[in-house]
């Protein structure tokens, strides 16, 4: 767990520890970008809930048209949910006081179980939020069969 800040983007949750941090750093590739507020925007935050019919994933990505916004299954079962915003066109007579949005490319993956339902994933982009939908498989219990005790 780590307590140390990632970024010069204030985050009022970063000194909290993260459970979490390290499960997936293996399934992200490494970010070259030497812009550390790319670096806030390139690891969008995600919510991964589970409900008794699926799956669901919310990104918060602000300011990202659908068009920009990749959301596939790869390897079978790896859900990768990539994009990029772009930065905002500059004329040479703005004068700008401050810059805290930040844009370029993210990229999350995500390991699925098996009960998900790959070929019936489902996303939809509404107030800068992505939601992907995974329905999931029933769970076939196995049938028992009563034997009789002779004797």
């Amino acid at each position: 767990m780590s307590l140390v800040r990632r970024s010069s983007v204030f985050d009022p949750f970063a000194d909290f520890l993260d459970p979490f941090d390290g499960v997936f750093r293996s399934l992200v590739p490494s970010i070259t970008s030497s812009d550390r507020d790319t670096t806030a925007f390139a690891n969008a935050r995600i919510d991964w809930k589970e409900t008794p019919e699926a799956h669901v994933i919310k990104a918060d990505i602000p300011g990202v048209k659908k068009e920009e916004v990749k959301v596939e299954v790869e390897d079978g079962n790896v859900l990768v949910i990539s994009g990029e915003r772009s930065k905002e066109k500059e004329d040479k007579n703005d004068k700008w006081h401050r810059v805290e949005r930040s844009s370029g490319k993210f990229m999350r993956r995500f390991r699925l179980p098996e009960n998900a339902k790959v070929d019936e994933v489902k996303a939809g982009l509404e107030n800068g939020v992505l939601t992907v939908t995974v329905p999931k498989a029933e769970v076939k219990r196995p049938e028992v069969k009563s034997i009789q005790i002779s004797g």
